[in-house]
């Protein structure tokens, strides 16, 4: 007996139905995959975007929908969310430095890379000196810095021979600062003592410009306060020509961790932040605390006229770099660092990206990616490559928080922009 034709038409009518649906489904999985595929392999949203999704209650039978759904807000961001597109660069790895370094310090005379103190982990402080030769890539000439100096947090600056160390943190952990102050003779390495600082700091930006020795900011003696003071002492061959430091202008914004550099008789202050880590209250060993930073962009110049002013801002906030930097062909060159905290996280975030400060142009560039992010490297540049020492790197590609300490030495050709 022969069906109706109206059931057998409602039938077809069902299974096209059904098709159509199960089309749409996958082309709408397949939309999904795509867009999220592209979201983490390239630029991921800035930490100001939100991505607001309507869900429906549960059990909802779709009545009144608009009045019953939840406005769930979500932020989706990459943990590498605050990552710049950068040239690859040809990174060859050197002699590794004799121990891991945090928070040291290193500056370049000729063909030789000083590099002091830092912590090797949080609990261990290094008190002594490591040179490293480029011409033979070798480390050597190790000695003893003295018993007083500071081991972290260090301002340093030579005129090429006489090496200037101001104040820092003594000892361990998040321990207090000290207001003393030496002076190494790289010529025969040995160390004398010079005028204190009024007052003890941590990472004070530091540099010698037209015969004085240069001191402002930092953190103050809690290591969180950030310090607008400044000062200033005439000095010649390692030694003070006045007997106290003299203040001079305010820096128009304090905190510690940031590039100080003169370059034709222009002193740039860069980057940097606003707070630090402070000792936990009554901890014996003055266990490290976070207290949250603010990292900021801002760039100043001091000229003849002995005000500052305000110059353009890093591509991106970056702190951690007070001898991370370099001055090549007219371009200051500062290298890794870190930035912003993660919006949701709120871990540090490092930074894996080469900056280049065009001085005839007055423009900030990007113009190269470190092998791995880092903080507080130590930079040297010799025949035209670039090198890096030391610091904390990231967990991985995908991590930009940090972990380990390192000692590794890079070198990469440097290629500028014009």
């Amino acid at each position: 007996m022969a069906r109706p034709a109206g059931k057998q038409n409602c039938g077809r009518v069902v299974l096209v139905s059904c098709l159509a649906l199960l089309a749409a489904g996958l082309i709408a999985d397949f939309l999904w995959a795509s867009s999220h595929r592209f979201s983490s392999i390239g630029m991921s949203l800035p930490s100001s975007v939100t991505t607001v999704i309507e869900k429906l209650p549960p059990n909802s039978n779709g009545k009144d929908s608009e009045k019953k759904k939840d406005k769930v807000k979500e932020r989706k961001l990459s943990a590498t969310f605050q990552d710049l597109a950068a040239p690859e660069l040809q990174w060859e790895k050197m002699a590794a430095a004799p121990v891991p370094r945090l928070d040291g310090a290193a500056l370049q005379i000729r063909n030789y890379l000083y590099v002091f103190a830092g912590y090797g982990t949080i609990d261990l402080v290094h008190s002594h000196v490591d040179i490293y030769n480029f011409v033979d890539n070798t480390w050597g000439g190790r000695f003893d810095m003295p018993k007083d100096m500071a081991h972290s947090h260090l301002g340093m600056v030579t005129d090429g021979r006489y090496i200037y160390i101001v104040t820092g943190q003594y000892g361990p952990q998040c321990r207090g600062p000290t207001a003393k102050t030496f002076v190494l003779d790289t010529d025969t390495n040995t160390w004398s003592d010079f005028v204190p600082l009024p007052v003890p700091r941590y990472a004070p930006a530091t540099q010698l410009w037209r015969g004085r020795l240069h001191v402002m900011g930092g953190s103050k003696e809690n290591r969180h306060t950030p310090g607008l003071e400044h000062w200033s002492i005439a000095v010649k061959d390692g030694k003070a020509l006045e007997k106290e430091w003299r203040s001079e202008i305010p820096i128009p914004r304090g905190g510690p961790h940031r590039a100080c550099v003169v370059v034709d008789d222009r002193l740039f202050v860069i980057g940097g932040q606003e707070g630090d880590f402070m000792a936990k209250p009554g901890s014996p060993i003055f266990k490290c605390s976070r207290r949250m930073e603010v990292v900021f962009s801002d760039v100043y110049m001091l000229d003849e006229e002995m005000k500052w002013k305000v110059m353009p801002s890093m591509p991106k906030p970056d702190s951690h770099i007070e001898f991370a930097w370099k001055v090549v062909n007219n371009s200051i060159v500062i290298v890794g660092g870190t930035t912003e905290k993660h919006p949701e996280t709120k871990k540090m975030v490092l930074v894996g990206e080469i900056f280049q400060f065009n001085l005839n142009t007055m423009k900030w560039y990007v113009i190269g990616k470190l092998p791995y992010r880092v903080k507080t490297t130590l930079v040297g540049y010799w025949e035209g490559q670039l090198y890096f020492t030391s610091g904390q790197r990231d967990k991985g590609p995908d991590d930009p928080a940090p972990r380990k300490v390192i000692s590794e030495m890079w070198r990469a050709k440097l290629i500028l922009n014009p």
